[in-house]
């Protein structure tokens, strides 16, 4: 059988007035907060970026892209991304991110009408099909309202 590799990733931030809420590369139109961070704040391209780097055991983005770093300062995650999945790739021998799952969990807004849209950024940035790329949405049904979080697996192969 050929090697698989199945990474995961988590990233939360608290949601603060005056913030762009940007999720999976898209910037979510009408949202009143957006995630308080160092960088632009997109927890799932956060949690993605550790997920490719679990699976093969190179640390997480705080490790490679430390927030007391000023060149990181408002950085868009898309390249962030982009530098895990090259760190990752170096590591791989030939083996590529062949699924992605996760979850995003926000109370407000709803993030239905973005679904397809964030799926396809992702899709793009890791260089797979639309159809490998599963995003669910959850709220926390009150428990933090304050907060967004990602969770996310990628399996290699």
């Amino acid at each position: 059988m050929d090697e698989l590799r199945i990474g995961f990733g988590e990233d939360a931030h608290r949601l603060a007035v005056g913030r762009p809420l940007l999720l999976g590369g898209i910037h979510i139109e009408g949202a009143a907060r957006g995630a308080e961070a160092h960088s632009d704040g997109d927890v799932l391209l956060h949690a993605v970026a550790d997920a490719l780097l679990s699976a093969w055991a190179l640390g997480d983005i705080g490790q490679h892209f430390p927030d007391t770093d000023p060149a990181y300062g408002d950085a868009p995650s898309s390249g962030l991304l982009r530098d895990a999945l090259a760190l990752a790739l170096g590591r791989a021998g030939g083996l590529r991110p062949r699924q992605v799952s996760a979850v995003v969990t926000l109370d407000r807004p709803k993030l239905g009408p973005h679904r397809d849209a964030i799926a396809a950024r992702l899709a793009e940035l890791l260089d797979l099909p639309r159809d490998r790329v599963g995003i669910t949405f959850k709220t926390s049904e009150g428990l933090a309202p304050d907060h967004v979080q990602a969770r996310a697996v990628v399996l290699w192969g």
